[in-house]
């Protein structure tokens, strides 16, 4: 049996398959703000429902996928930490880019399994500074969902005690 993730819940509302991962990667790719601006909406007024209706408490912080330097040089951008700034902002949830930073860089996850991505993965998160009880990772996808437990992993370990994902994509499958 498959040990259960180290989160409490997700909030991704749509596949990564077309038009949606084309929408995705021309935001992330090419900086094309556009793309991500209909999808980063949806995901907020949906998070919002949750919270008036379901009467769900909101994250005390929403922390963004850490890139590494390197990376974020090259691209430009964190699209993860742009997303959680706009739904921070929308949701009046504060943003902390620093409480979780990558240590290390690894080789790109895209192409690897799920086993390989955990392996690559390892040892490269380190939490920074005192952690919420509620917080949500954000991420534009969720692929095989490595990175989210990794980091939520080290998030739990220093003290969060309800977890949640927010992403715009998950991969199907």
């Amino acid at each position: 049996m498959a040990s259960p993730p180290p989160f409490d819940r997700t909030f991704i509302p749509w596949r990564y398959q077309y038009p949606v991962d084309n929408m995705i990667s021309r935001y992330k790719y090419s900086r094309q703000q556009q793309f991500a601006r209909p999808l980063v909406a949806d995901l907020a007024r949906h998070l919002e429902l949750v919270f008036q209706e379901q009467n769900h408490e909101k994250p005390l912080l929403l922390i963004p996928s850490p890139m590494h330097p390197a990376r974020r040089r090259a691209r430009g951008f964190n699209q993860a930490r742009d997303i959680a700034e706009k739904l921070g902002s929308v949701l009046d949830i504060p943003v902390d880019a620093g409480i979780v930073r990558r240590v290390r860089k690894v080789k790109a996850q895209r192409g690897l399994s799920r086993e390989a991505r955990l392996a690559n993965l390892r040892d490269v998160f380190e939490v920074r500074s005192e952690v919420p009880q509620r917080v949500a990772i954000v991420d534009d996808v969720v692929t095989t969902g490595a990175t989210v437990r990794v980091i939520a992993s080290a998030l739990r370990s220093a003290g969060a005690k309800n977890i949640q994902i927010w992403a715009l994509a998950r991969t199907p499958g």
